[in-house]
């Protein structure tokens, strides 16, 4: 059984394939893992409006799980493992095919800006009914610039900048995907003193930036923000954002307090549609590095992080009940293979469906 298209990619279309004949020339084809029949049936029982994915697509680990174990070489019948280089350009497709994994984090805008046309390659490989959750840049969202080796304590002359916004992220970002564009989410790292020590004056340039936004981008976008201080969760944020008709987006990340008091603090930022990026696990700290060592090949649930699915499936079941759409996203990081996190999940919003209706 067939279901369309899917994935996550580079900024730049798929590289043209490379001659034929024998050798380098011939890759391996990307093929869609055989999807189990209880993960079709489970598929077919979930809203429409209910959107799960990774926050990228190209990782070999996940041979069995949304890619073939082994495909045939083109020329030669032998069998072999497909990079991860060759996911990043061409596994959209065979990522999409999987009918539980609806939406896709196209994480690599928040380094570097991508083109119209970019956006447009990645929507042509997916189904209509598909949606993308995308980062703006962070020359847009850190106060900071960004050398090799991390932030510097230079400051960012485009901080904040609402037309920088438009050009380099939301006008191609909707040109390109259409219908198919999901939450555009500004995510703002640690914001430094001026977060944690003057919180308000913070919040409010934040607000005044999004407002701004709004406004230059009109009403369709669903324009969503990610932080990553704790202080800004205060009263004054979750009503200016809802004022301001941008969602929050809940941050499943140590440096934050848990999903389900950020879901309280912020609930009429939610009210209208949910949006999660689910990024590390509390056990494993704030260093991504010490997780991937941790957690890889990313084939298996090293980690489970029962109490953070069990917030997010009620979140998620209580959001479908009243009619609105549901965008979450997984890294391997939060349990040690992002797919099986969506499955999970997947599963216990369905258990949820079987009970008396959330209002």
């Amino acid at each position: 059984m067939q279901f369309d298209l899917f994935g996550d990619a580079l900024p730049a279309p798929p590289a043209a394939k490379r001659g034929g004949g024998r050798g380098r020339g011939a890759e391996t084809p990307i093929l869609p893992a055989i999807v189990p029949s209880a993960q079709i049936a489970l598929a077919q029982t979930l809203s429409k409006n209910l959107y799960l994915g990774t926050s990228t697509w190209s990782f070999p680990g996940w041979a069995g799980l949304v890619y073939a174990e082994t495909a045939p070489k083109v020329h030669s019948g032998e069998k072999s493992a497909i990079s991860a280089s060759q996911l990043s350009r061409e596994g959209l497709r065979a990522y999409a095919q999987h009918p539980l994994l609806r939406t896709v984090g196209i994480d690599r805008t928040f380094y570097a800006p991508i083109s119209r046309e970019a956006f447009a390659e990645f929507a042509s490989q997916v189904p209509p009914d598909f949606s993308f959750l995308c980062k703006a840049p962070n020359s847009i969202t850190s106060p900071f610039v960004q050398g090799e080796a991390g932030y510097t304590t230079q400051r960012n002359a485009t901080f904040l900048d609402v037309d920088l916004a438009m050009r380099s992220f939301i006008e191609p970002a909707i040109a390109g995907l259409g219908e198919k564009a999901g939450p555009l989410v500004f995510q703002f790292s640690p914001l430094g003193r001026e977060a944690t020590q003057t919180p308000d004056e913070m919040t409010g340039r934040l607000l005044t930036f999004l407002a701004n936004v709004r406004a230059a981008a009109g009403a369709s976008p669903r324009l969503a923000i990610e932080v990553r201080n704790r202080e800004l969760l205060t009263p004054a944020f979750e009503d200016g954002l809802a004022r301001v008709g941008v969602h929050y987006c809940v941050g499943v990340h140590p440096r934050m307090p848990s999903a389900a008091v950020q879901l309280d603090a912020m609930a009429a930022a939610v009210a209208r549609g949910l949006v999660v990026r689910w990024s590390l696990n509390p056990h494993t700290g704030q260093d991504y590095t010490g997780a991937k060592e941790q957690y890889a090949p990313f084939n298996t649930l090293v980690d489970e992080d029962i109490g953070t699915r069990a917030t997010l499936a009620r979140a998620a079941a209580t959001a479908l009940a009243r009619g609105e759409k549901v965008h979450m996203v997984a890294n391997n990081k939060a349990e040690g293979s992002s797919p099986l996190t969506m499955f999970k999940l997947a599963e216990a919003i369905a258990a949820l469906n079987l009970e008396d209706p959330i209002l």
